[in-house]
């Protein structure tokens, strides 16, 4: 198979949980630790930083892998769901994995993975973990997919574990309150390996320190009256936290022996999207209307978004929104604008919801606009409609953010 087809093989493999949502997930690490084996487990061949939470995961994992690069090691970084590109998720210093480098693995491997049924996520998991063996990377920042306790990515030790917040999200999978989600997520946590936890709920806190008890695991939970001196290019006013998060962290990886100077910690958190690619977090689009796409897809990360959209400058709103199929539109759809011309429309992916349940659900908060039959549409037609003067945002989902990228 050439690149294009060993991704289509992958994608057609029990697809991806970010397109099919519950068809694709899988609740334990078996076929992760088989295929570890079979790989001749590289992930005992690089040190690493494991990064869970509900949000702020990615931004997290490309500040600290900015950080590393400029403090002169050879970086992995792992995340996901991509944006544009398959290859997106596998970074070192920045850098895609190559075309030929997945079209390899793919086809190498391809009777292993279809003999075992592997799923997606794992199949690339084991392709980033055995792509940063290769390149010897001296550490691999990787981002946890979903959950933590039963993600394929678990099956590392890292130097330190950090959690960026809990919200109720994926509730289908991970519980229905925030005590069973951070449950979830503190499964991450390994024994006398140091864990961060950035934001804490009264009903959170003694779920981690509990479990940080049982491991020996140093707990640092970052306060929220916490100051740090550094700015980030990165310009969401919710990367406040993220940034207090990666601080906290940075500082265990100082007293842990990574030689990661001011100039370093200071140079890397200025340079994040040029050095690790990262796109959708409050990126600006264009000007005059300016257009700003944001990625946040659940109640406590859009509330960051909307709160930053209200002190902006401009006459009118325009929103291009569409959301997935397992989120709860209503509880979304209640912190949006009233005042907002919207325009309504489906990502396209199988979890995508359709376009006539989300303007039906937006009815009931007087939130008024018009239906598209694509994203492309719908901005098309924000754009159309906007004077030079006003704002244009587009969001509600990933997906959505990537047909406009």
């Amino acid at each position: 198979m050439n690149y294009q087809e060993s991704i289509q093989w992958l994608f057609s493999q029990l697809p991806m949980y970010q397109r099919m949502g519950g068809a694709a997930y899988k609740a334990d690490l078996n076929n992760t630790l088989l295929l570890a084996e079979y790989l001749d487990n590289p992930h005992y061949h690089f040190k690493s930083v494991h990064v869970a939470g509900t949000n702020g995961k990615g931004s997290t994992s490309h500040m600290l892998a900015s950080i590393f690069q400029e403090a002169g090691y050879k970086t992995g970084l792992y995340t996901s769901p991509h944006l544009k590109d398959f290859r997106e998720r596998i970074r070192i210093n920045g850098q895609m994995i190559s075309e030929d480098c997945v079209q390899s693995f793919v086809n190498e491997h391809r009777s292993f993975f279809e003999t075992n049924q592997l799923s997606f996520f794992e199949m690339t998991v084991g392709m980033a973990f055995d792509h940063f063996r290769r390149e010897q990377v001296d550490i691999a920042i990787v981002e946890v997919g979903m959950g933590g306790r039963l993600d394929s990515t678990n099956i590392i030790t890292p130097e330190v574990s950090i959690i960026t917040n809990i919200g109720l999200d994926h509730t289908r999978f991970l519980g229905d309150t925030l005590k069973e989600i951070a449950g979830e997520k503190a499964g991450i946590i390994k024994k006398d390996v140091p864990v961060v936890v950035g934001e804490c709920h009264p009903e959170t806190e003694q779920v981690f320190r509990n479990v940080a008890s049982r491991h020996n695991s140093e707990l640092t939970i970052v306060e929220p009256y916490e100051i740090t001196p550094y700015t980030t290019d990165l310009k969401g006013n919710y990367q406040k936290h993220n940034l207090k998060t990666v601080i906290a962290a940075v500082k265990i990886l100082l007293e842990k022996g990574w030689k990661l100077s001011e100039s370093a910690i200071k140079n890397g958190l200025e340079n994040v999207i040029r050095n690790t690619g990262l796109m959708g977090r409050w990126q600006t689009l264009r000007e005059s209307p300016k257009v700003i796409c944001d990625t946040a897809h659940n109640k406590e990360g859009l509330m960051y978004v909307l709160e930053q959209i209200e002190v902006q400058h401009y006459n009118n709103l325009h929103i291009v929104l569409g959301m997935v199929n397992d989120k709860d539109p209503e509880n979304v759809l209640r912190l949006f604008p009233k005042d907002a011309q919207y325009y309504f429309c489906s990502p396209n992916i199988p979890r995508g919801l359709p376009v006539e349940i989300l303007n039906q659900a937006a009815t009931q908060f007087n939130l008024s606009g018009s239906s598209f039959k694509s994203v492309s549409e719908a901005y098309k037609s924000a754009i159309n409609k906007a004077d030079k003067a006003d704002l244009i945002f587009v969001g509600g989902s990933t997906f959505v953010v990537a047909e406009v990228l």
